[in-house]
């Protein structure tokens, strides 16, 4: 177990210690794991590596991909925030109903993607109001990262809990027969609302906006709803017996978005009589997300045959005992404060069998059901991100678009908003995620 888990470690710190190169890193370890189960050091072998990758999820994240970049060409994004804009009274208003707008696109979009929609937008705000665009972009940021825990499709790490329990997009909202973590998602919004007020209760400036941005094409939209109600629709049907179908049924998710996305791109090329539109598609595809997780999926199988994942998970049973409420706790606060420095996808895809292995150690061996746990590690990992400057991809890229704009974003900048936004959203879904699911 210790050569297994000394190559994890040195995976892992390569990964953040050269973040550029974090899918070769994935990739290496994958393969050192791989070459050293052919030599006998343990029982791993390249059809283990085959079934431990879920290509379910990784379908599901291209598709997504695709069509999101369909959406944000159509000028769609834009346009709803310049009718939100013109609604409000004033600054203060405006800025708010802008990070909740982001927000709401988050739980159906990539979250760097949202940023890169909505922050134009702020930024015309800000300049036409003379005011500081550093706030605004930031609020847009933090409130990405929120919601991407809201819906299957919002976030990385909400497609890996699906794809690792076997949830559908409905079971986000109802499950087992009670409410799932959207509306703790949603609580915590609501609750780091009266955070952006108060902190923008100062710039009560009126504000008169215009909808000025013409939407090129409203198919990507009805695409973009379209996959929704398809993931909506496959998670009704029935499982089937074997074979083939079932092996389609497994892959049902990743099919309709990567089916959805295809339809859209050659639809776009046929409408342009071009093939930018599949040039834009394949630009916009983030094949380094995607190879890590092809590499993170052969990884954590290693571990988890050379017996790392059962040694982590009585590891926190022993720190935790049988108590719930305790494992509760700490899975959600230790998931915050690492998420604020570590990216949380290798952390979540890491720690969702560790979760799986504690939660059957309880209750003497007999077990705990585990949604409490899971929903408590996607509560602090995503929402984690929101405590630093380098928690989270959106807040890098609201960042990087903030000094392409010649502004300087200090630590204390970020800190001011996004420790108290984070405190709110995280204390608000941990105690309603313990009220409903593990009181």
């Amino acid at each position: 177990m210790l050569p297994a888990l000394i190559i994890f470690l040195l995976t892992y710190l390569l990964m953040l210690a050269l973040p550029q190169y974090r899918p070769f890193a994935a990739l290496g370890g994958a393969a050192l794991f791989l070459a050293l189960g052919a030599a006998g050091l343990w029982d791993f072998t390249l059809m283990d590596a085959a079934r431990a990758v879920d290509f379910n999820v990784l379908l599901m994240m291209a598709g997504t991909m695709g069509t999101v970049s369909l959406f944000i060409e159509s000028r769609m994004p834009a346009r709803l925030a310049e009718l939100l804009i013109v609604r409000v009274p004033n600054v203060k208003w405006a800025v708010c109903m802008l990070a909740l707008f982001a927000g709401v696109i988050s739980a159906f979009v990539d979250n760097v993607a949202t940023v890169l929609m909505v922050a134009p937008v702020g930024l015309a705000i800000a300049r036409k109001l003379k005011i500081s665009p550093v706030p605004v972009l930031i609020s847009i940021a933090v409130s990405s990262n929120l919601q991407g825990a809201a819906t299957l499709v919002g976030d990385t790490t909400s497609i890996l809990l699906g794809g690792f329990a076997g949830m559908n997009f409905f079971n986000f909202f109802w499950m087992e027969g009670r409410p799932g973590i959207f509306f703790g998602v949603e609580l915590g919004a609501l609750a780091s609302l009266g955070v952006l007020l108060f902190t923008f209760r100062h710039e009560t400036q009126p504000i008169s906006a215009t909808v000025e941005t013409e939407v090129t094409d409203t198919v990507p939209s009805a695409l973009m709803l379209l996959t929704v109600g398809l993931l909506i629709a496959a998670s009704f049907l029935p499982q089937p017996a074997g074979g083939l179908p079932l092996a389609l049924y497994g892959l049902r998710s990743g099919l309709i978005c990567a089916g959805v996305c295809l339809f859209g791109i050659l639809r776009a090329c046929l409408r342009r009589r071009s093939f930018a539109p599949f040039r834009l598609a394949a630009r916009e595809l983030d094949c380094d997300t995607l190879l890590l997780l092809f590499g993170l999926f052969i990884l954590i199988e290693g571990i988890r045959k050379a017996g790392v994942i059962d040694a982590a998970a009585q590891l926190f049973y022993t720190l935790s005992g049988d108590d719930p409420f305790r494992l509760y706790t700490l899975l959600v606060f230790v998931s915050v404060g690492l998420s604020a420095f570590i990216d949380n996808i290798p952390y979540v895809a890491t720690m969702l069998p560790v979760v799986q292995g504690i939660a059957g150690l309880m209750n003497g061996g007999a077990g705990f059901p585990p949604e409490l746990f899971y929903f408590g590690l996607l509560t602090g990992a995503t929402l984690g991100g929101n405590l630093t400057p380098i928690g989270a991809s959106a807040n890098i890229a609201a960042i990087g678009i903030l000094r392409k704009q010649g502004e300087q974003v200090r630590t204390r900048d970020f800190l001011r908003i996004g420790i108290p936004f984070t405190l709110a959203a995280v204390l608000t879904g941990y105690v309603y995620l313990w009220l409903v699911w593990g009181a």
